[in-house]
């Protein structure tokens, strides 16, 4: 089984995976961000990285989807591919960071990819202001990103409600601007809950 986080940066995905992959039992598997050799360069210079950035995210999404699709575990991933390229990857062309020759290769890369992927059985969108995902870009505190503009983060919250609005497999959507599910024991437990509710499990099963 495939469970994915998704959500925009500062919602709260990399936490949340961790703590139902501890709850479940189910694999981790973490998004490639701190080994991303292009970050801290996008950061600074964008248009001169943003197609870097994207085929190395890309290519790191495509070979965790084969890992995972061959596993015989529940895995929990943080990000998919999906995201990637629906939002990010379009994000960054949009604002012309990407030119369109350049977009156009990235897409028929990705469409080739397609022709392997499954879905995943469930996608878990953690949905939150600009204000609230500001604040928790703020507490972790990673240099590249403190200088992060309102406006980025703000299209990408669009593209990520357009994006899971449109979306056809089984989602959950949760609000996190008004819950703590690290502090709060009846948050999480409201958050598994309801996984439990869309993957037909039955709660006296896990413990």
């Amino acid at each position: 089984m495939h469970i994915v986080i998704a959500g925009n940066i500062g919602s709260g995905k990399t936490t949340l995976t961790r703590m139902l992959a501890h709850h479940y039992g189910w694999e981790p598997r973490m998004e490639s961000v701190v080994n991303n050799p292009y970050l801290s360069d996008y950061y600074q210079d964008m248009k001169r990285w943003a197609l870097n950035l994207e085929v190395f995210f890309l290519k790191e999404r495509f070979r965790d989807i084969l890992a995972i699709e061959q596993s015989k575990k529940t895995i929990i991933q943080d990000r998919s591919i999906f995201e990637g390229v629906y939002i990010f990857a379009a994000n960054n062309h949009d604002m012309g960071n990407m030119s369109d020759r350049d977009f156009d290769t990235y897409m028929g890369l990705f469409k080739s990819m397609m022709m392997v992927i499954n879905q995943p059985d469930l996608l878990i969108y953690l949905r939150a202001t600009v204000d609230h995902l500001v604040d928790n870009v703020h507490k972790r505190g990673r240099g590249y990103e403190q200088n992060m503009r309102l406006d980025y983060l703000s299209n990408l919250n669009e593209r990520y409600d357009k994006f899971v609005n449109s979306y056809k497999g089984t989602k959950l959507v949760i609000d996190v601007n008004n819950i703590d599910f690290v502090r709060s024991r009846q948050d999480f437990a409201d958050i598994v809950d309801k996984i439990n509710d869309k993957l037909g499990i039955r709660p006296s099963t896990l413990f």
